[in-house]
């Protein structure tokens, strides 16, 4: 699920038995490692691609799409269209075209299509890669007109793949006008639609994490459109909250409706800001009556950092407690888990322990001190995996030397194996079985010196996949 002004849903636009880590390839991250994407690649990529990418202008803004077949039907965003019923089509060759919008997708899917008007002749095309094709830490690359500059490339990976939501969440750097463009493989394959991004300051400007609509959810809508199905009505338009201030040790009473923000996956959010210390310890608890609450915590200024959780509160309430990375600003997006769930909520930001992990000022000695990272989640197909097929995640926090931490992984569904890394990513501890009678891990480990600490989070066997829940106290 998504810093500054987040505006989401519109873009301005196990080892082979147990083997030893050293190896596993662990370090540099199989993500930073594709993320350099070798140069003929790259231009052979965009020399395939971008002749079918447009740009299309509305009266108000615009963005980009993609030609899907030869006879002139182009895909977009629903954002960028709005309720304009023809549009201008601008091509890479520099032909221009009315289009008119002939479709759009369903229960608040950032889909359009355009139906070039006057039947153009030589049309290229983008392919659509093949569904469930695309894996988290492949590279990626995106092609559109940001900030009105048409034909741009930019790189990177795949982030995330978060199926519950159906988003594919990548680096690749992703500005206003790059909307509704494609997020293309290697192969020159569209894999998903670009189509908002978490940005700061009334700017809009990337900062590393955007997301687009991925090919199942594209395929079904061209079906649609082709078979003439597809609705005819604009959405609505929407109105685009920025971050709300909170205070540390704050409650909020808050709504979810129509006027809030969406993201792709048609599910409302508002965000808040808020500033913390790197090292401080703070908890998030969202409840509520009306909607299964969902919370997104990011930082403002990095693409790095990302928690989420569902029903960590109990009750369907969501709880993240989490040691804060940096010092700056925070973004948290109070959410719902389902598609345009509405109603009240409460949230509370707390401080359960002070810079550099110590108590909170005027604390008595005694008071908790908090979890230094929690985090639930499903390990599966579109993780990265390990030399012996096994799925793996990462998930970091921050220590000081000395400090004695514990760590627990548990799932019901898998044998889970846990590894501790250290900043330059050496095997510092890990584990299979707490004990002979679970087959959840656990470990109790020193730190050697101040830093970020890793934590993978492991299936024992190849194909193990299911819930876990990772707690660092």
């Amino acid at each position: 699920m998504t810093s500054g002004s987040v505006m989401v849903g519109a873009l301005l636009a196990g080892m082979a038995a147990i083997a030893p880590l050293s190896s596993v390839p662990l370090g540099p991250s199989p993500a930073l490692a594709q993320s350099v994407v070798d140069e003929a690649t790259t231009i052979r990529v965009y020399e395939q691609a971008s002749p079918a990418v447009v740009a299309i202008n509305t009266r108000d803004g615009g963005g980009s799409g993609s030609i899907i077949d030869a006879s002139g039907l182009i895909l977009t965003n629903a954002h960028v269209v709005g309720s304009e019923r023809v549009v201008t089509v601008r091509l890479s060759d520099g032909r221009s075209f009315q289009g008119d919008v002939v479709g759009y997708g369903q229960d608040r899917l950032d889909l359009a299509a355009v139906r070039l008007r006057g039947t153009p002749r030589g049309l290229p095309t983008v392919p659509i890669a093949p569904v469930n094709s695309v894996r988290v830490g492949q590279s990626a690359f995106a092609i559109g007109s940001p900030f009105g500059l048409q034909g741009t490339l930019t790189v990177g990976i795949v982030s995330r793949i978060d199926r519950d939501r159906n988003v594919i969440q990548t680096d690749a750097a992703i500005n206003p006008g790059n909307s509704g463009g494609p997020l293309l493989n290697s192969a020159g394959q569209m894999i998903g639609v670009n189509t908002s991004i978490f940005t700061t300051g009334s700017g809009g400007g990337s900062v590393g994490i955007g997301f687009a609509i991925p090919t199942d959810a594209v395929q079904t809508f061209l079906a649609s459109v082709r078979s003439g199905t597809a609705t005819a009505t604009a959405p609505a338009d929407r109105t685009r909250r920025e971050p709300a201030p909170i205070a540390l040790d704050t409650t909020v009473q808050g709504q979810l409706n129509d006027t809030s923000n969406v993201l792709p996956d048609g599910s409302f959010y508002n965000p808040y800001r808020f500033e913390g210390q790197a090292g401080q310890t703070v908890t998030i608890a969202m409840s509520s009556q009306d909607v299964d609450p969902y919370l997104i915590l990011l930082s403002a200024d990095r693409d790095d950092f990302s928690v989420q959780d569902d029903d960590s509160g109990g009750n369907l309430s969501a709880r993240i407690s989490v040691q804060l990375p940096y010092t700056g600003s925070y973004i948290i997006l109070a959410n719902s888990y389902g598609q345009g769930e509405s109603g009240r909520y409460q949230l509370q930001l707390s401080q359960t322990g002070g810079g550099r992990g110590g108590p909170a000022p005027n604390a008595p000695n005694n008071a908790p001190s908090g979890a230094l990272l929690r985090q639930q989640g499903n390990l599966g197909p579109g993780d990265r995996t390990l030399q012996d097929g096994s799925y793996y995640q990462e998930f970091s926090f921050q220590g000081r030397a000395g400090q004695t931490v514990r760590l627990r992984l548990e799932s019901p569904d898998f044998d889970t194996y846990m590894i501790l890394l250290d900043d330059s990513r050496n095997r510092l501890a890990e584990n299979d079985d707490a004990s002979a009678n679970t087959t959840n891990s656990a470990l109790a480990f020193r730190l050697p010196r101040d830093g970020q600490y890793t934590v993978l989070v492991n299936s024992y066997q190849a194909g193990g996949r299911g819930r876990f829940l990772l707690t660092v106290e």
